[in-house]
């Protein structure tokens, strides 16, 4: 069953993610610009057919992921018209049941592990490079979405955060924090909500390269033409050696003992308050977003 067989099916957005060739590299796109990007489910199965025919075509070495507008990606969806946590869609990522028979936490656990941790870690195990292209807004979801992809490359505008300890949870459901940022950065930005730059993250080592915005696509599409020109199946092997090694580490372990953590969170939330989200929505979170703290002490 669909989103379209059901009542209470969300607004014909049209296509809220598109897909293009250029030559060797396909390019996926976010396309709800006017809601900065929110994913909901629709999008995140979009996203996944996106990425399943770039991998099913065999002309394809490399995909570049980007989001239509200002901003990458404000996160997951919690206050849009298209929000769509009740409609059932057919689970790709994990074999549970689906989320919408169940009640309570199972409920949320359902779902979260199938379009949030799931769906990313998917996306990961992507046999072909991919560059996750970012300007404005990479919140939360955001980061889940760049973290997945092998490369980012920022614009000198992009900016990034974590604000989900403001829920009284412990960060988003793809907990890959202290891998990226390494542990007390991590703790930094989770402990405090605030914005980082992309000089910041390109410090800490998060992203790649940062590059002005205008020249943001040349940038990565230059760069992808260069790991094109490399055999296709080194490169799934190259990267599979690293994913190897990350979990190693204990990224795939982590993450499997902070989502329990996380839906602890939500159920604690449930009992003592409001709601599962500790009363917060969209504009509660967006208003109390603190700027980023730039290198040179100045903010944005």
């Amino acid at each position: 069953m669909t989103s379209t067989d059901i009542p209470g099916a969300v607004p014909d957005e049209g296509e809220v993610v598109t897909y293009e060739r250029r030559g060797p590299i396909a390019v996926v796109t976010m396309n709800r610009p006017d809601y900065r990007n929110a994913q909901n489910s629709v999008m995140t199965y979009a996203l996944d057919a996106a990425f399943t025919r770039a991998v099913e075509d065999a002309e394809v070495k490399a995909i570049v992921l980007a989001g239509n507008g200002k901003h990458f990606s404000a996160g997951h969806d919690i206050g849009t018209p298209g929000r769509d946590h009740h409609v059932r869609y057919e689970n790709k990522a994990a074999l549970w049941w689906d989320h919408l028979d169940r009640a309570g936490g199972d409920q949320r656990y359902a779902r979260e592990l199938e379009v949030y941790l799931g769906m990313c870690r998917r996306w990961r195990e992507i046999p072909k490079p991919t560059i996750a292209m970012v300007r404005g807004a990479c919140i939360a979801g955001g980061l889940m979405l760049a973290w997945v992809c092998d490369l980012i490359i920022a614009a000198e505008d992009a900016f990034f955060s974590d604000p989900v300890v403001r829920m009284g949870i412990p960060g988003v459901e793809y907990f890959a924090h202290p891998w990226v940022l390494g542990p007390r950065r991590a703790k930094e930005v989770l402990y405090t909500g605030e914005r980082f730059s992309a000089a910041q993250a390109y410090e800490w080592g998060m992203v790649n390269r940062v590059v002005p915005r205008e020249a943001l696509a040349t940038e990565t599409f230059a760069l992808a033409e260069k790991i094109c020109t490399m055999p296709q199946f080194g490169l799934a092997l190259t990267k599979k050696a690293v994913n190897q090694c990350e979990d190693q580490m204990g990224l795939r372990a982590g993450m499997d003992s902070v989502f329990g953590l996380h839906h602890f969170a939500h159920a604690h939330n449930a009992e003592v308050g409001a709601d599962s989200l500790g009363g917060m929505n969209a504009k509660s979170m967006k208003t109390t977003a603190t700027p980023s703290v730039v290198s040179d002490g100045g903010t944005r």
